[in-house]
């Protein structure tokens, strides 16, 4: 239970470092992870129940999440269309994408190859994490990371802000798509439901994160997305124990999520409290 634990966090911690390309860097939540998710599994099951290599299937599925966002940022930077839309059309024309793909609504590979351990994981997040950190390195990564900073000075600087948009929906979409790929194969099958509610199980993986973990290195930035996403995973652990109604696990992770969101608001009040008090004494 404990493996299957951590290994489930190292999986959905791939979702994490995909969102935080978009949610974090670039400033804007974008939608189309919950397309792009299930589109990354739909697309390795159904090549590994055709008969591909489940690598091979996997990185396809890399692909096909790369083109999901380039989809969105079309949409946002040639299109005009607000970010939360753009990903929210993409999204939804994603399931019937999922449907001509599969050829049904779900899709099972009982007997097949799959890439389904706790060292799969462990070094598909090794290698996640290392290419996101030599590309955040390189000149490329710094014009990306300031763009999210500040995009007028960006701009005038010389940067193509709009180019730098595109480029990380296509690589954020890219990761979340191999997380789903990779999320699926252990499941043992993909559905095109798989998607409702994912960037809820991101997201909390980044702000747990940042939660315990305040003012770090990239690095230790990403690593802590690891680290709270495998956290999460326990505490999803602790109140099936506990015995609550798996069926309400959205509605605890929602509310894991806005409590997370709310505690550096509630920090910042509590040590203003103190200072007060401390003044008038």
């Amino acid at each position: 239970m404990l493996l299957s634990t951590i290994n489930q966090g190292l999986l959905w911690a791939i979702l994490g470092l995909g969102i935080f390309m978009t949610f974090r860097i670039l400033n804007f939540p974008d939608m189309t992870t919950e397309g792009s998710f299930p589109l990354g599994g739909a697309v390795a099951v159904t090549l590994i129940v055709h008969g591909i290599n489940p690598i091979l299937a996997t990185l396809i599925a890399f692909i096909a999440g790369c083109l999901t966002g380039l989809m969105t940022g079309l949409l946002y930077v040639n299109g005009k269309i607000p970010t939360l839309l753009a990903g929210i059309l993409v999204m939804t024309s994603s399931n019937s994408i999922m449907l001509m793909v599969m050829g049904q609504a779900n899709l099972g590979m009982l007997g097949y190859p799959r890439l389904q351990n706790i060292w799969v994981s462990l070094i598909a997040v090794v290698l996640v994490v290392g290419l996101m950190i030599f590309f955040l390195n390189t000149d490329l990564g710094q014009a990306f990371i300031a763009t999210g900073d500040n995009p007028e000075m960006a701009t005038s600087f010389g940067i193509n802000t709009n180019r730098m948009e595109l480029l990380g929906l296509i690589v954020s979409n890219g990761i979340i798509a191999l997380s789903g790929a990779l999320v699926c194969q252990n499941d043992g099958y993909a559905d095109v439901s798989k998607g409702i509610g994912v960037i809820v199980i991101g997201l909390a993986a980044i702000i747990i994160g940042e939660v315990f973990f305040a003012n770090v290195s990239m690095l230790e930035r990403l690593i802590t997305i690891v680290i709270g996403s495998i956290f999460y995973q326990f505490l999803i652990l602790a109140v099936i124990k506990v015995g609550l109604n798996t069926n309400y696990l959205k509605l605890f992770s929602a509310i894991v999520l806005a409590f997370c969101l709310m505690i550096p608001t509630l920090r910042t009040k509590i040590f203003k409290g103190v200072k007060i008090n401390a003044s008038h004494h």
